[in-house]
């Protein structure tokens, strides 16, 4: 073998594989750590409130809501590309990428967060957190194709805070379809929003990726 073939081979070798160089693009490893604190901090809030002498399980709600909130503004800024240009440019496809990238995150996210609140699942517990991390996450997503990774977080936040202000108490009715992060667990309209939401959002990410970013 000649020696330029053997220089080639060798930077070859040294050259990081697509997997980690999409993994420092993305900085998923600080995303990873963001999401552990999310869970951290649902888990503590949710054995607080459940230590409480006046505690039922409607207490819950303001972990349901915003710990999926966190959780998805994490994942959702997790998508910005510092150098979109190349990977528009580049011949790999990149629609399974982003779309495994979406839930790589999502699916561990859900699941410590549910398991972060325990309690009757017919309440306000994981199935809940489950339904409004696909949600959440969803709208982020969306929100990334649409409008940028870096601002993704905001869409979900101004509807989930405006929810949370003026969504009625009582569970059931025309309040699980608009405001279904309020919903206990069984709700199946408010389920039916959530997953049609996740389902869009990963769809348009994968298609159409973050949107440009300057800067």
């Amino acid at each position: 073998m000649s020696p330029d073939a053997d220089a080639a081979t060798e930077r070859s070798a040294l050259r990081p594989g697509l997997p980690l160089l999409y993994i420092r693009s993305r900085d998923l490893p600080r995303t990873a750590a963001a999401l552990a604190c999310v869970v951290l901090l649902a888990a503590w809030a949710a054995d607080w409130i459940e230590d409480r002498p006046d505690f039922d399980h409607t207490a819950r709600v303001p972990v349901l809501v915003l710990a999926p909130l966190l959780a998805s503004a994490a994942i959702g800024t997790s998508l910005y590309a510092a150098a979109d240009e190349l990977d528009r440019t580049a011949v790999h496809r990149w629609w399974p990428r982003r779309l495994l990238h979406l839930l790589a995150l999502t699916g561990p996210a859900a699941v410590a967060l549910a398991l972060a609140v325990p309690g009757h699942p017919e309440a306000f517990g994981a199935p809940g957190m489950v339904r409004n991390v696909l949600g959440a996450t969803g709208v982020a997503a969306g929100s990334a194709a649409l409008i940028g990774a870096r601002l993704s977080w905001l869409p979900m936040t101004v509807y989930g805070g405006s929810v949370y202000l003026a969504a009625p108490r009582t569970p059931g009715g025309a309040a699980a379809v608009w405001a279904w992060p309020m919903q206990p667990g069984p709700q199946t309209a408010a389920w039916v929003v959530a997953s049609a939401a996740y389902l869009a959002g990963a769809t348009l990410l994968a298609v159409r990726g973050p949107r440009p970013e300057r800067g």
